[in-house]
C-alpha cells in the first residue's frame, strides 16, 4: 500500500503542477489542501491518515500536542531551512525525520520593492479611482532619489534591497544589534549609530531580521513614534517585529504616511480583522516566497527529501 502525502496550503493548486512527482508516484499517493487548517484539532482530523506532511514555510505549526496524535506521520517537509514552528524534540521521540529546501532571497526583495513603490506613488488608490471614474490624480507622489531608506537588518535579504535603493539614488543606513562598520562599507551603505537614529532619520524604513527573542516586539509604540509623519514602515519578514497593536494606531491616527505588510500575527487574516481594513495601509496575503521559481525549487526538493528519505538517506535535514 502506498504511504499518503498531504501538501499544505496549497492555495493556488500549483504544488503537483511545478514540480514532477512521478519520480515518487508508485510509492506515495498526494493529496493536496487549497484551504488551510485553522487549529490543532482540525489537522489531527484531517492529517490522521498521512505518513508525510508538506508544509509552506512556518504557517502550520507542528508542536509536539499535534506531533503526538499523529500516529502514522513519519516525515514532514517544510520549505526553507529554518522553522521556528515546529518542535523538532517532539518529532525526534516520535520517530518523525524532518527536512527542509532550499530557497531564493530574490521573491522578497522584489515584494519589499513592489510595496515600498506602491506606497510612495499612491498606485493602489490611483488604479482603483482610475477605474471607478473616480477624481483625475489625487495624490502627489514620494521622490525616492535623494531620500533615506533605513534598513533594520543588512543579511542577504537586507543587502540586496539596500543595493536597489543605491540605484534608485537613495541614501541607505542600515542597523541591527550586531551589525559591523565593515559590513555596510561592503555594502555601500550608513551604519547608523543607533536604532533610534535609524528610524528618526530615515523616509522609509523596511523590516529584514530573522524573528528571535531580541527582535520580538522591537519597534513598540515608543519606536514608532519616533518616525516622521511623511515616513513609511515595510514589513514583509514577521509581524511579530512590530507591536502590531501599536502599529494599527500609527496608522489610524495618522502619526506615519503609511505602512506595507506582508505578514500578520494571524495567517491566513480572519475576515474581520483590523488589518484588512486599516488606512494608508498597502497589505499582501504573504506573497514574499510565492513566485512560480521559488515554487519549482522547493516542491522539486520537497519530492527530492521524499524519495531520499524512501531510500533511507534523508536529505537536508532540519534543525
Amino acid at each position: 500500500m502506498r504511504l499518503r502525502c498531504a501538501v499544505l496550503d496549497d492555495f493556488q493548486r500549483v504544488a503537483t503542477e511545478v514540480a514532477d512527482w512521478s519520480p515518487v508516484a508508485d510509492e506515495v499517493e498526494v493529496v493536496s489542501f487549497d484551504t488551510h487548517l485553522d487549529g490543532e484539532d482540525a489537522l489531527a482530523a484531517a492529517l490522521a491518515d498521512f505518513d508525510i506532511v508538506v508544509t509552506l514555510r512556518e504557517r502550520v505549526a507542528f508542536p509536539g500536542s499535534l506531533i503526538a496524535r499523529l500516529p502514522r506521520l513519519k516525515l514532514i517537509v517544510a520549505s526553507g531551512m529554518r522553522n521556528s514552528v515546529i518542535d523538532y524534540a517532539a518529532a525526534e521521540e516520535h520517530g518523525v525525520t524532518v527536512c527542509g529546501t532550499t530557497s531564493s532571497s530574490t521573491p522578497p526583495v522584489e515584494l519589499t520593492w513592489a510595496l515600498l513603490l506602491g506606497l510612495a506613488r499612491g498606485l493602489v488608490e490611483e488604479s482603483n479611482a482610475l477605474r471607478s471614474g473616480g477624481p483625475w490624480q489625487s495624490t502627489v507622489g514620494t521622490d525616492l532619489h535623494g531620500s533615506r531608506l533605513g534598513l533594520l537588518g543588512l543579511g542577504k535579504i537586507g543587502s540586496l534591497v539596500a543595493r536597489v535603493g543605491l540605484a534608485f539614488g537613495m541614501h541607505v543606513s542600515a542597523w541591527s544589534q550586531n551589525l559591523t562598520k565593515e559590513r555596510t562599507d561592503e555594502i555601500g551603505v550608513e551604519l547608523a549609530p543607533s536604532r533610534e537614529d535609524l528610524l528618526a532619520g530615515s523616509d522609509f524604513v523596511s523590516i529584514h531580521l530573522a524573528l528571535s527573542d531580541r527582535t520580538r516586539g522591537l519597534l513598540g509604540p515608543a519606536e514608532l513614534a519616533l518616525l516622521k509623519p511623511t515616513a513609511y514602515l515595510i514589513n514583509t519578514s514577521r509581524a511579530a517585529i512590530v507591536d502590531q497593536e501599536a502599529l494599527l494606531a500609527a496608522l489610524h491616527e495618522g502619526r506615519i504616511a503609511g505602512a506595507g505588510v506582508d505578514v500578520f500575527d494571524i495567517e491566513p487574516l480572519p475576515a474581520g480583522h483590523p488589518m484588512r481594513t486599516a488606512p494608508r495601509l498597502l497589505a499582501t496575503p504573504h506573497l514574499g516566497y510565492v513566485s512560480h521559481a521559488n515554487y519549482t525549487t522547493y516542491y522539486g526538493q520537497a519530492v527530492e527529501n521524499i524519495r531520499a528519505f524512501l531510500a533511507g538517506a534523508p536529505v537536508r535535514r532540519l534543525p
